[in-house]
C-alpha cells in the first residue's frame, strides 16, 4: 500500500488492538498520543486513521473529550471504499494551484480578472448571507486555472474539487467545525491573489495562492483538534515552499 493510504493499515492495528484489549461499547479509547506510541505510528497517521473509524460508525470522536467506541469490531460496517484525506487533498491542491496561479499572472486577461471579482462577490455574498453554499470560492479557484488558458489545467483543478465534494472524510471534517470566521480570512487570501494577477506578477500569484492553501490547512487544523479543544493535519504535514 502507498505511504498515502498508510492511515488504512493503522485503522485495521487500531480494529485489532480493540479487540485484543476486550474493549466494551462506550469505552474511552486511549489518547491519540498513547496509541501512537502503542503502535509505533505518527500522531497524524493515528488521527486519519480514527476519521476513517468514525465513519464507519466503530467510533465516537466527542469535541474535547476524547474517542469513544462505538459498537464492537464485528458490528461496525465494513471498511468504506478508498478516499482521500482532507489534508492530502490540500497539500495536492498547494503544489499545483500555486503554479497555476503563476502561469495564470502572464496570461490572464481583463475579461478573466472581471469575472474574478464576480466570483468574489458571490463568496461576499455567501459570508455575509451565512450560506454554507462554496461556490463562489469553488469558482475562483477554476477561473484561475482557465486564466491560463490550458484546458488540461482547467481539468485538474476541477477534478481536485471533485474529489473533495465525493469525500466523506472531508465532509466529516467540516461537520466538526463550527466557527465560520475562517471564511472572512480566506476571501481576503483570494483578494491578495487577485491583486497579484492583476499586477501581473506570477512570483507574488505563486506565494500567495500557496499561502491561501497553508492558510486553509493551518485553519482547519485547529479548528478541528478533538482533544486540545480546538484536529490537527492527517497524514500530512506542512511542506516548504522551494523558491
Amino acid at each position: 500500500m502507498s505511504a498515502s493510504r498508510r492511515y488504512q493499515d493503522v485503522a485495521c492495528e487500531l480494529r485489532q488492538l480493540i479487540c485484543k484489549r476486550g474493549m466494551k461499547t462506550g469505552e474511552r479509547l486511549m489518547s491519540e498520543r498513547q496509541i501512537s506510541d502503542e503502535i509505533g505510528v505518527s500522531r497524524s497517521l493515528v488521527r486519519e486513521a480514527l476519521i476513517r473509524l468514525e465513519i464507519e460508525g466503530l467510533v465516537e470522536v466527542r469535541k474535547g473529550s476524547g474517542i469513544y467506541l462505538s459498537t464492537s469490531p464485528d458490528q461496525a460496517a465494513p471498511p468504506l471504499r478508498d478516499d482521500i484525506g482532507p489534508f492530502e487533498l490540500l497539500q495536492a491542491r498547494q503544489l499545483l494551484e500555486s503554479n497555476i496561479a503563476a502561469f495564470a499572472a502572464e496570461m490572464v486577461t481583463k475579461n478573466d480578472i472581471i469575472r474574478m471579482r464576480e466570483a468574489l462577490e458571490v463568496e461576499r455574498h455567501g459570508i455575509e448571507t451565512s450560506d454554507p453554499d462554496y461556490s463562489g470560492d469553488e469558482m475562483f479557484h477554476r477561473l484561475i486555472a482557465e486564466a491560463t488558458q490550458n484546458s488540461v489545467l482547467v481539468d485538474m483543478v476541477q477534478e481536485l474539487w471533485r474529489k473533495r465534494e465525493q469525500s466523506p472524510m472531508w465532509a466529516r471534517l467540516h461537520e466538526r467545525i463550527f466557527n465560520a470566521d475562517y471564511r472572512r480570512s480566506w476571501l481576503d487570501d483570494h483578494r491578495n491573489i487577485l491583486s497579484a494577477l492583476q499586477s501581473k506578477d506570477p512570483q507574488a500569484a505563486r506565494q500567495a495562492m500557496w499561502q491561501h492553501l497553508e492558510n486553509v490547512r493551518e485553519t482547519l487544523m485547529e479548528l478541528s483538534d478533538v482533544e486540545d479543544p480546538a484536529f490537527d493535519g492527517y497524514l500530512f504535514q506542512p511542506i516548504v515552499q522551494v523558491r
